[in-house]
């Protein structure tokens, strides 16, 4: 018995607590075919597994792994196995001004060619698109997403990318860490920080980038690892830590306390009490 596999998970996503949602699809399919449609976002998609033919601008594609394809909002187009293996792919659905944010001119980006080899791009999708799926943070989506979607219009389309220096970067930096800092349970969206600002979300972004190195999501994720240490010290369980710091769950606290230290909460909290005894 042929064993097919057709799956679809979707997952929304907030940019920024209250701001406007993204859509997030991760699919494997081995016969499913699309129907003609239209979308009213860029749909920007990293396809992961198989071939994938899509019929497009009167003409047929096809994306093979690793291939970027971004469809244009109002562009009609299907979409179908293009190989026995059938095909799996990550995409997101953004609004047109996720793209047009740090590039000059009016009008959309155009995008000429729909599929694109650029390997390191196509990573940070998938990444950004894999992590966001599996917990939305609203701080981490709107730090990754629309970053990495200027990135997209800057090298692939039409759009003049803005490439000014952001005055008074450092002091833009300090300004959006300690905003961070005091309200790290409830972190103001960088939508809401960049009009206190008088910035663009993509200058803020840039401004803090480049001061700190990192973007928003993960200073503050470095943060609350900080505060969640000292917590683990004075004897809190990991589930209690976890809120207390801002993380979403457990889980969430652990991803990161394994990026910066290498350890899991609980096994941290062990070694320090083992210590202290």
């Amino acid at each position: 018995m042929t064993n097919v596999r057709e799956q679809a998970r979707w997952t929304r996503a907030r940019l920024g607590i209250r701001g406007p949602s993204v859509d997030l699809l991760t699919a494997r399919f081995d016969r499913h075919e699309y129907a003609p449609h239209a979308h009213d976002e860029f749909t920007v998609g990293v396809t992961t597994g198989g071939l994938e033919v899509i019929a497009y601008r009167g003409g047929r594609i096809v994306s093979g792994p690793g291939s970027i394809v971004v469809l244009e909002p109002g562009e009609m187009h299907t979409g179908g196995p293009a190989a026995p293996e059938g095909y799996a792919y990550r995409a997101l659905y953004a609004a047109p001004a996720l793209l047009t944010d740090g590039t000059h001119g009016t009008g959309l980006p155009h995008f000429r060619e729909p599929v694109l080899d650029d390997p390191e791009l196509a990573g940070a999708l998938r990444r950004a698109h894999t992590e966001v799926s599996a917990c939305p943070d609203p701080l981490e989506t709107e730090s990754r997403l629309p970053w990495l979607l200027t990135a997209l219009a800057h090298r692939h389309s039409t759009a003049r990318a803005d490439t000014c220096a952001v005055p008074g970067a450092g002091r833009i930096a300090l300004a959006v860490r300690d905003r961070l800092a005091d309200e790290l349970l409830a972190p103001p969206s960088l939508a809401a920080l960049a009009t206190d600002l008088g910035l663009s979300r993509y200058q803020l972004l840039r401004a803090f980038r480049t001061t700190m190195g990192i973007p928003p999501y993960a200073w503050l994720a470095q943060y609350r690892v900080t505060r969640a240490r000292g917590l683990l010290e004075a004897g809190l369980r990991p589930a209690e830590v976890a809120g207390l710091v801002g993380f979403a769950d457990q889980a969430h606290l652990t991803r990161w306390f394994r990026r910066v230290l290498g350890v899991t909460p609980a096994a941290y909290r062990n070694s320090v009490q083992d210590t202290g005894r």
